[in-house]
């Protein structure tokens, strides 16, 4: 089916746009988000920036990142971690 301008003008593709970390948060609940040209603070602290791609599965964010070769971007998972996970940096 072919995309109609007009609901791409009254619905607003959240990939496209600049969002905040509350607004990432509430649309991508759970989920593995691809943000690039994150807005930080001085300690690095995502405050925001435009969602290229979000997934359940971590790897597909990462091949998207390979895919797409974004100058700057941060990965970000919006759901709570296990008590006991491990982080790899």
């Amino acid at each position: 089916m072919p995309s109609c301008p007009i609901i791409d003008f009254w619905y607003p593709n959240p990939m496209n746009t600049q969002l905040t970390i509350a607004e990432i948060e509430s649309r991508f609940d759970s989920e593995w988000v691809l943000v690039e040209n994150p807005q930080t603070t001085d300690n690095l602290e995502i405050q925001g920036g435009t969602v290229r791609f979000h997934s359940k599965d971590r790897d597909e964010i990462y091949r998207k990142a390979a895919e797409l070769r974004p100058e700057r971007f941060a990965v970000l998972y919006t759901g709570h971690l296990p008590k006991h996970a491990a982080i790899v940096l």
